[in-house]
């Protein structure tokens, strides 16, 4: 990315670090980057008087006490405040909110969608939203909601904050842009990124259309999960992980802000860009990641792990060892154990798990999981191999071999997942996807040593 690549009249900081012109590497680090020289304030946060007339502000993300506190220092052309005038609510009835229990429809299940299609209409980030499932309560700050993107047209003077939620995105197909406060994300499939909460940010069409997964976290930010016996290696590394450099613009032209705010929308008109950020320090910060940069670590001898093994992110809950939310990867990799049924065996447990297939093919289903599509299993629902997995694994010479071409995901939460009317009635859902378990036989004769 290089500067004239950027939006016109968007100013970035000059330079990058190492191949990835443009962003600063680390997970969790304290930044510091400023688009002017000199803009930056040394020594101090809240100078007298900043440099170019620029205004100091803080944004946190954390409670004041937090330990440790995330938070970052802005220094920008405008407060905040002078992006913000009377709201009027706005509505966007795709985009939902848990609690989002609709009477009448059910989701006690076991579901898988094909790809939401593509339509005539012109849609943008806000507009081309479709909530598929919600998990908890968004107005306690716990759970999460699942979604599909479909995006067509770039967000013209028009900008969106969410106060309500971390924002993780997973792109299935084309290429977008995050004009954020903070700088500039462009991303693209086998790459995702982390919108924090707050965050002001306009979203681009760099090569579409644009399909993709949403999970909206409500609850604790997403960390890096505890390697504990792993140690400091393999998983997702968090020098892989990058922040823009600072990116400002000095338009005024009528704009508008929407704001999520408690599962409900809001507009307000303003003069200007809200994205005026010229210099920035601290560890609140949008992220992008490569998924292609995950070392994955399974069974070398026996048996199929947890996959929990799997997990690139998680967000914590109130109760020890149960996330409210696991971002888990099933990327390309070797399987080698020996007199193992080496697919994920048949289960039920706690977490409610939603699958998204990003491309290739999910070894557990080899038919009807297709990119773009996604799948529910409910908490406490049971669900694994079909016929045609059970016994090709049964039966497989059991050699060294490599899943390729495949990247499939799962956001999972300890909370059940209700659908929305779009995902029982909408989306393009396999109402025979049930019937894949029918097949299975009763294999059981009683005869000792039988296998």
């Amino acid at each position: 990315m290089t500067t004239h690549d950027l939006p016109k009249g968007m100013i970035r900081a000059p330079g990058g670090l190492g191949p990835h012109e443009g962003y600063m590497p680390g997970f969790g680090n304290d930044f510091e980057t400023e688009a002017l020289p000199g803009a930056l304030p040394q020594g101090m946060n809240s100078p007298q008087k900043c440099n170019y007339g620029l205004y100091g502000e803080q944004l946190s993300g954390t409670a004041f006490t937090a330990n440790p506190p995330e938070r970052t220092w802005t220094y920008r052309i405008r407060p905040s405040v002078k992006h913000s005038t009377r709201y009027a609510r706005i509505d966007l009835p795709f985009w939902q909110s848990a609690p989002n229990v609709v009477p009448d429809v059910t989701s006690l299940g076991q579901y898988r969608w094909d790809p939401v299609p593509y339509t005539e209409e012109r849609l943008t980030w806000l507009t081309g939203m479709r909530t598929m499932t919600t998990a908890g309560d968004v107005n306690t700050q716990v759970g999460m909601a699942s979604h599909v993107y479909l995006v067509t047209e770039s967000m013209v003077d028009s900008y969106f904050f969410s106060a309500d939620s971390e924002l993780l995105v997973v792109p299935q197909e084309g290429r977008l842009r995050f004009c954020t406060e903070l700088g500039v994300i462009d991303l693209e499939p086998r790459e995702i990124a982390i919108l924090p909460r707050g965050l002001v940010y306009r979203v681009e069409v760099l090569d579409g259309p644009c399909r993709g997964f949403v999970c909206e976290n409500y609850g604790q930010k997403f960390e890096l999960p505890a390697r504990g016996p792993i140690g400091a290696n393999c998983l997702a590394n968090p020098r892989d992980f990058k922040a823009p450099v600072a990116a400002f613009e000095d338009r005024e032209k009528p704009s508008t802000l929407t704001v999520k705010w408690c599962g409900q929308f809001h507009e307000t008109g303003i003069g200007q860009s809200p994205l005026d950020v010229v210099a920035w320090h601290g560890n609140y910060a949008p992220l992008k990641y490569d998924l292609r940069t995950y070392c994955p670590v399974g069974a070398v001898l026996f048996d199929h792990p947890d996959p929990s093994i799997f997990t690139v992110l998680t967000a914590p809950s109130g109760v020890p060892g149960t996330a409210n939310i696991d971002f888990v990867l099933f990327r390309e990799r070797w399987t080698v154990a020996e007199d193992t049924f080496r697919p994920p065996w048949y289960h039920k447990n706690i977490m409610s798990e939603l699958m998204g297939n990003i491309y290739g093919q999910y070894d557990a289903k080899p038919k009807g999981f297709v990119p773009g599509g996604m799948s529910l299993h409910n908490m406490m629902l049971p669900h694994g191999p079909d016929r045609n997995a059970f016994e090709g694994a049964s039966n497989a010479d059991l050699k060294a071999e490599k899943l390729d071409n495949t990247m499939s995901f799962m956001f999972e939460t300890r909370f059940p997942q209700h659908l929305t009317r779009f995902a029982a009635e909408d989306a393009p859902l396999q109402d025979d996807y049930i019937d894949c378990w029918a097949s299975l036989e009763k294999k059981f004769d009683g005869t000792p040593g039988r296998k």
